[in-house]
């Protein structure tokens, strides 16, 4: 498993096929955990941002080279800050919320929920999968099939050596320090039901993955599926 150091921001990073990662600076707490958009050209041309961070015109020029932007995704009820920004950037996009951020965030409430067992509404090529069992944070994670890409939020969390001396504390006692890792808070506080958790783990993990963009840390390029084994072991064997 090797890191990939983040660009500079406002650039786009090709991750793979029709796949790229924008990076922007953000502090939690003091601490710099930075967080990242996900872009993924879909079979039909059109452009879908994941967690949009703040679009400034040269991004904006960089997304419309790619594709007419026609989804904009809030995937959990903490990355939605540049959401509505985002929609009145790319007026002709759809907004698609994490479920119960609406209620949350009732400017974004026009918005298309992102319900379990509903398709996804961008076609078959990238699945949506609500992760159950999870109290406050409504998480969402998404694969791209052609290009095997898991995309996910706050679910895990991967830091290097290269991280400034205080994320390296944070991502220690958060267990995710040169390893993917499940981070302590959510292990801790956010899991409500335990076998609904490992079931929706057991599904994300028979997908084909073969890299991981996370919006926090560095992208997981090589053993990324052992590696999401390995971080979720703390749950025990998993349903089949």
């Amino acid at each position: 498993m090797r890191p990939s150091m983040s660009p500079p921001a406002s650039t786009l990073q090709p991750v793979a096929d029709d796949v790229w990662v924008v990076h922007r600076p953000l502090r939690f707490f003091g601490v710099e955990i930075g967080t990242r958009m996900t872009v993924v050209r879909l079979g039909d041309g059109s452009v879908w941002l994941h967690s949009p961070v703040p679009i400034d015109d040269a991004l904006a020029a960089a997304l419309d080279a790619i594709g007419p932007v026609r989804h904009i995704v809030a995937p959990n009820k903490l990355h939605h800050l540049f959401a509505g920004d985002a929609q009145r950037r790319f007026p002709a996009a759809s907004l698609h919320l994490a479920p119960g951020l609406a209620e949350k965030r009732p400017d974004l409430a026009h918005g298309t929920r992102l319900e379990p067992g509903v398709p996804s509404p961008w076609g078959p090529d990238l699945v949506a999968h609500p992760v159950d069992g999870l109290r406050v944070l409504g998480e969402v994670v998404f694969f791209h099939r052609p290009s095997r890409t898991l995309v996910v939020s706050d679910l895990v969390f991967h830091f290097g050596p290269h991280a400034p001396w205080g994320t390296r504390l944070f991502a220690r006692l958060a267990g995710a320090y040169g390893k993917l890792g499940c981070p302590i808070d959510l292990r801790l506080f956010f899991i409500a039901d335990r076998s609904a958790f490992a079931a929706s783990i057991a599904a994300i993990l028979r997908w084909d993955i073969g890299r991981i963009v996370l919006a926090h840390g560095d992208l997981v390029l090589h053993g990324a599926a052992d590696s999401l084994r390995r971080a979720f072991a703390f749950l025990g064997p998993l349903p089949a």
